[in-house]
């Protein structure tokens, strides 16, 4: 009998309070080999402390972590995982190679390794024509690529990124996803935690939602979109004058969302190709024109709103 493959990353139960305030309350999770997982939540859900846990920067009340089947509590279970923190944790007085080969050594690199890994990175951030800049006065988005590099030279199987493109630019984060991609298709599991959706949704292969201190959701994002807001289209209309009095559509649950004196509706309906032409055909028959017309389909962003609700976090 073939004994399967252990995840990359086990989480089971895990818990932690700071006084009265339960941070993690009992999280279960799996990341398996390869896999690029999103953890997201509302600020305080706990995301923060569960990646401090799993790095051993802070330690559990209670639950176990495994790395690939090890238990971290073993030694060295750790050494093939790597952080990447939201603070920049680089040194701004050393030069890009300096840094690298700081943190090199603290892994454990030495040598032929050590060199040979520090020009890989500055390959891989595209760095290496500033290998011998001060990163001190890099850009935002450079640092970052820096901070990353840093925290994956020991070639870790699992890594943990939590915030890894906060206050960079659209260009410096495609850069940096460019980088993720290259890493997992060497095998690396990625954990990361995002307070940008979208990266989430299209960076990801699956996604786990927590809020105080819980998992509220886990799948796939078609998995979440059918257990949560289902997967009707939201379909807004401009007409060509104010409304008179609000609509009915053969064929179209309800009516479509409009008060007297607009110059838009909108309605949610299941089936963009064949209730579409009835809503368009009843708004001619009415004597208005069509101006514009947006098909929005649901998306992670309707799905975390709907788990977590739209009130502000502090």
């Amino acid at each position: 009998m073939i004994n399967p493959v252990p995840a990359a990353l086990e989480v089971c139960d895990l818990r932690k309070s700071f006084g009265s305030l339960v941070a993690v309350d009992g999280i279960s999770l799996t990341l398996g080999a390869g896999e690029r997982l999103a953890l997201l939540g509302p600020n305080g859900a706990g995301k923060t402390t569960l990646i401090r846990c799993l790095s051993g920067r802070t330690l559990p009340d209670s639950g176990t972590i495994r790395i690939a089947g090890q238990s971290v509590a073993e030694e060295g279970a750790r050494d093939t995982l790597g952080l990447v923190p939201q603070e920049i944790a680089i040194y701004g007085d050393l030069t890009t190679r300096e840094n690298l080969t700081a943190f090199g050594r603290f892994h454990g690199l030495r040598g032929d390794e050590l060199r040979t890994r520090v020009q890989w990175a500055l390959e891989w951030t595209g760095l290496a024509d500033r290998a011998r800049h001060l990163v001190g006065k890099f850009s935002g988005g450079m640092k970052r690529r820096v901070n990353l590099a840093c925290g994956v030279l020991h070639c870790p199987s699992v890594l943990l990124l939590d915030e890894p493109t906060v206050g960079v630019d659209p260009q410096s984060r495609e850069r940096i996803f460019v980088m993720l991609d290259e890493l997992s298709q060497l095998g690396t599991s990625i954990l990361l935690t995002t307070h940008h959706l979208d990266e989430a949704q299209s960076r990801c292969d699956r996604i786990v939602i927590v809020d105080k201190g819980r998992i509220v959701a886990n799948g796939t994002l078609p998995e979440l979109v059918d257990a949560t807001v289902g997967r009707s289209r939201w379909v807004t209309l401009a007409i060509d004058r104010p409304l008179v009095h609000p609509l009915r559509f053969a064929g179209v649950p309800g009516e479509l969302h409009g008060a007297r004196g607009d110059e838009s509706l909108s309605a949610r309906i299941e089936d963009v190709a064949t209730q579409l032409p009835m809503v368009l055909t009843t708004l001619r028959e009415a004597g208005y024109g069509v101006s514009d017309i947006e098909v929005q389909a649901p998306s992670l962003h309707h799905v975390f709103l709907h788990l977590t609700g739209r009130e502000l976090r502090d």
